[in-house]
């Protein structure tokens, strides 16, 4: 058995059975040992769609995937993404190649400082040395990426430990168990269920894995004993949300309607995230969204048990057996008419389908659509945590992979589409269930928005040139046959929600452009 068999070997035993892979020479053994029938391995044509895949195979699955990719270049082409997931506490395992060590004192042309490129968006950065250390090495590296929340973990595979032998069995090296949730401050709890009961306006702000599951039933009876409302931040790694489900209010994104929206309350309780804080600084508008009265709570950090403390909390409140909120269903029938945000989200509520994964990378349009979407049947919805665009659809990807029985529906830009749009490829590959619905303005729209925000009102000629994209116009039908997914326009909100209807109920990808 050589390195790269070793580590492959022990991956899957510890759980990591796939791999998002775009190798170069460096990783040939490697590629070689992914033969191992336990593994597997899923090709990328660019190394943002490996580690945007491998972030969205954990949201669903609460598990690591592993990534390979070439050399230095390659990380980099995937850091993008690295720093959503991290932003989204996903864990992952990337596999760099590496030049064999011999080589490295000859600076050949893609020797970089692989460590360096790795360590600010990783939380544990390693070179194995020998063949012998390699199954050691991915013991360690599977423990950082599942713990709670997930870590980027980089382990970088120099060519000579990938071909060497080696001399012991992986079975050798003893796993010390994956690192497991905290337990709630009991004080915490306290403190913040006799705020709760002063009746003093509270809202508590859900993340992480208190968006779904138990935590999530536990934070509606809270909210139905005490009147205190419960929501999320804009963005949010994963939620569950639809029909029978608690509702979450949304903090808006903009800064004046985020601080409007805050205004009133005394308490802002935090589970699984920070004080709401604006995405941007604006001239003459404040960072923190908050008013300056109000006290913020600690109820849960992003690694103790928010479900524990949670229901630690509706027990302290004496709301064990409340029945806890639920969103009903809200019927909105077949739109007609031109396409706008409401005609958008009313197509979307009554198209998709129960228990859908909802990806959204719709920048302009999604603001405003979400909001209209939460009475649909169940679902789950993703949403990008980093801000780098270019993730809906490689997320879509990892989904789909982790999920092969639900659909997924991507929506996304046109302008962020073509950061990433090589998933498409791999969704037509791989065979996956994914609606990708592209928003098509032909413009960065939401850097107009962005442009009046800071002050400059209406951009000029010069400023119009680098935010629209119509000159050329982007062909989505031929794109989309290109790459081997079946492609179709709309142009008013009937033939988007028949499209949809359409789309959903055939096994594979498709892409859907709506011509705004």
């Amino acid at each position: 058995m050589n390195g790269a068999e070793s580590l492959v070997s022990t991956l899957v035993d510890e759980g990591v059975d796939i791999c998002f892979a775009n190798p170069g020479t460096s990783e040939m053994h490697f590629l070689a040992a992914l033969e191992n029938p336990r593994m597997r391995s899923v090709l990328c044509l660019f190394e943002g769609v490996a580690t945007g895949a491998a972030d969205g195979w954990y949201r669903m699955r609460r598990a690591p995937a592993a990534t390979l990719l070439h050399l230095g270049p390659g990380l980099a082409n995937g850091l993008a993404n690295i720093h959503n997931a991290k932003r989204a506490g996903s864990g992952m395992v990337n596999i760099i190649g590496e030049h064999a060590t011999a080589h490295l004192k000859y600076d050949a042309p893609l020797a970089s400082d692989i460590e360096g490129l790795a360590r600010p968006l990783s939380h544990w950065v390693r070179r194995t040395i020998s063949p012998n250390t390699l199954a050691g090495d991915a013991v360690a590296a599977v423990e950082q990426a599942s713990a709670r929340p997930g870590k980027i973990a980089t382990l970088i595979l120099p060519g000579d430990t990938s071909w060497g032998d080696v001399a012991s069995p992986p079975g050798s090296f003893a796993r010390s168990g994956v690192p497991v949730a905290q337990a709630p401050d009991v004080a915490a709890v306290e403190r913040v269920a006799s705020i709760l009961r002063s009746g003093e306006p509270a809202f508590i702000i859900l993340a992480g894995n208190a968006c779904f599951g138990p935590a999530l039933d536990w934070a509606g009876k809270v909210a139905a004993k005490t009147g205190c409302r419960i929501g999320t931040q804009f963005f949010t790694s994963r939620i569950a949300r639809g029909a029978g489900r608690t509702p979450l209010e949304r903090l808006p994104y903009a800064v004046p309607q985020a601080v409007e929206f805050l205004k009133d309350f005394k308490h802002i309780i935090t589970v699984e995230t920070g004080e709401p804080v604006a995405f941007f600084s604006y001239p003459g508008k404040p960072s923190l969204l908050k008013q300056p009265g109000a006290h913020v709570h600690r109820l849960a950090a992003a690694d103790e048990d928010s479900a524990l403390a949670l229901e630690m909390l509706a027990e302290a409140l004496g709301a064990r057996d409340t029945v806890s909120i639920r969103q009903t269903l809200q019927e909105k029938g077949v739109p007609t008419g031109a396409l706008n945000p409401l005609s958008i989200a009313h197509a979307l509520a009554s198209a998709m389908p129960e228990d859908a994964i909802l990806v959204d990378e719709s920048l302009t349009t999604g603001r405003e659509t979400m909001g209209h979407t939460a009475g649909a049947v169940a679902h789950d919805i993703i949403q990008n945590m980093g801000g780098s665009i270019g993730y809906g659809t490689p997320v879509a990807t990892g989904a789909a992979l982790a999920c092969p029985h639900r659909r997924v529906v991507c929506m996304v830009g046109d302008g962020s589409a073509m950061y990433t749009i090589q998933s498409l490829w791999t969704q037509a590959r791989e065979q996956l269930n994914v609606t990708t619905i592209i928003f098509a303005n032909n413009s960065y729209q939401i850097l107009k928005a962005e442009f009046a925000n800071m002050g400059f009102g209406a951009p000029g000629p010069q400023a119009l040139a680098m935010i629209d994209i119509d000159r050329p116009s982007i062909d989505w039908l031929a794109m989309g046959k290109s790459m081997g997914v079946q492609a179709v326009s709309v142009n008013t909100a009937d033939e988007f929600f028949h499209a949809m209807m359409r789309c959903n109920a055939m096994p594979g990808p498709s892409l859907i452009e709506v011509r705004l």
